[in-house]
């Protein structure tokens, strides 16, 4: 392999590894999308959403039900959530010169989703309302020597949504709304680089130069066996997006809503921080051996921490950093809901999601002064969420919800990696709302996410530089939630 395409494929590989999860994420939803936008929506598997108008977290699902309320009213809710991540390897490969690693176990990690929501009327016609939450989640972490590591170790993306609204009627069968959302991402991204890998290329290239003697490469590759360097990645950007929305009053018993939220491009700006080993690190080596095996790791360290430019004289530090970034359109999403009161007792409702997931086709990552790293296909797809729900009104202070989905994933088989071990999954949710009194509401609700369990092949482009995952995984999300509601009376 020629040195400046290894150096160009080594520090590529190293930066997508950590920035693939910028655009593939987690289980809470398709993809890394999150349905989590309220509690009382979660026991009916947030069938009807678009149409349901309960409460003012509708600003989120279609702000066209707000002015339906006609009260004040706050919302804050919480979801906790819980995905298990569980590999089993069926045929992994090591990264070369480097042991296997063990399957680490369950990679999921349980976070708490809060959202908060008040709508306001102003006029019998008019009302404003606000919402705050998190459109898009992940957290995900493997144990630093588990047999992926070289793919991704932790993924950690957070985004907060700031959307207000109005909402109007303009006749007593139709309402209609929309506002602007302000969104940013951040995100903590890790994974590990085969290190000696890159040693074994650079005395490769150097005994190809006459540089080093061949009779003493073995020696200096054994030296540096095992040895791993470390990249973080910290990355943020904000930007801007709407929604609207619109619903229909078509008989006292039957409301049908349909809402539109937009994509949002992002051009996420990361510091890549890169750890590396130095000379000290490396195995024993004999006297006069020691110095061309300090100067090895000088190159080393040189190429992951330059990339493009060739290895410094002295041995470098073992800390540098590097900027990149990465443009990302995050998808949009159009609902169909409806909702029926079928008696006193009864609410039945239906919802229809499409999502553009194929907004994301690749990753193109560059360096800050424009020079492009590496573009690495994606592929999603669009994908369709079903759901049905009902509420059962037992008495007027209970009401018992429950519902079922089917949520399709954008991923393919052939590009799934472990930072997103995603399936398509059913929903099956439970949820119960007690009043206090005419002013005060709590829901609880759970849900559970089945999922078939998701395979994986892959190696990143290159099995003896980041070893090769095959075999599957068995996944799941345990889903909590609580809302407590005042209405303003």
């Amino acid at each position: 392999m020629k040195s400046g395409a290894f150096r160009r494929t080594r520090v590529a590989a190293a930066v997508g590894a950590a920035l693939l999860s910028l655009s593939a994420g987690h289980v809470f939803g398709a993809a890394f999308g999150l349905q989590t936008q309220n509690a009382s929506g979660l026991g009916h598997a947030y069938a009807g959403g678009a149409a349901a108008a309960e409460d003012v977290s509708t600003i989120f699902y279609n702000p066209a039900g707000l002015v339906r309320l006609q009260s004040t009213q706050v919302v804050v809710s919480a979801n906790y959530i819980c995905p298990s991540i569980k590999f089993h390897d069926s045929g992994s490969q090591p990264a070369l010169f480097q042991p296997l690693g063990g399957t680490d176990g369950d990679a999921g990690s349980c976070a708490v989703v809060p959202n908060a929501y008040i709508g306001i009327p102003f006029t019998p016609k008019w009302s404003f309302g606000l919402g705050v939450n998190a459109p898009y989640g992940l957290e995900t972490e493997y144990d630093s020597s588990w047999l992926g590591r070289f793919q991704g170790v932790k993924s950690k993306l957070e985004t907060i949504n700031i959307n207000p609204v109005l909402s109007w009627e303009p006749t007593s069968h139709l309402t209609v709304g929309g506002g602007a959302s302000w969104q940013r991402v951040k995100a903590t991204l890790t994974s590990q680089i085969n290190y000696s890998a890159v040693f074994a290329q650079v005395v490769g290239n150097q005994v190809a130069a006459g540089q080093i003697p061949a009779a003493i490469a073995p020696t200096l590759i054994g030296s540096a066996a095992a040895l791993e360097s470390h990249a973080d990645v910290h990355g943020d950007d904000t930007s801007w997006g709407w929604n609207i929305g619109v619903l229909w009053q078509a008989s006292d018993q039957t409301r049908i809503g349909a809402a539109y939220r937009s994509n949002i491009k992002y051009t996420v700006t990361g510091s890549v921080d890169f750890t590396n080993p130095t000379a000290s690190s490396l195995g024993p080596l004999p006297t006069p051996i020691a110095p061309v095996g300090a100067a090895v790791a000088a190159g080393t360290n040189g190429i992951i921490c330059s990339g493009l430019v060739p290895p410094p004289a002295g041995v470098p530090g073992s800390g540098c950093s590097q900027d990149v970034s990465v443009s990302i359109k995050m998808p949009d999403t159009a609902n169909l809901s409806v909702f029926h009161q079928f008696n006193n007792k009864w609410d039945l409702m239906a919802d229809l999601q499409w999502v553009g997931w194929s907004s994301i086709k690749e990753l193109k990552i560059v360096r800050s002064n424009g020079a492009e790293l590496q573009t690495i296909p994606e592929n999603f797809r669009d994908t369709w969420r079903i759901s049905a729900g009902a509420n059962y009104r037992y008495t007027d202070q209970w009401i018992f919800r429950g519902g079922l989905a089917y949520d399709q994933t954008p991923t393919r088989n052939d590009t799934r990696g472990p930072r997103l071990p995603d399936n398509s999954r059913t929903w099956f949710a439970a949820g119960v709302q007690y009043k206090f009194s005419p002013n005060w509401a709590i829901d609880f609700a759970y849900a559970y996410e089945y999922m078939s369990d998701p395979s994986i092949n892959t190696n990143l482009g290159s099995t003896a530089q980041n070893g090769l995952i095959s075999g599957s995984y068995k996944t799941g999300v345990n889903i909590v939630g609580m809302q407590v509601t005042y209405t303003a009376k």
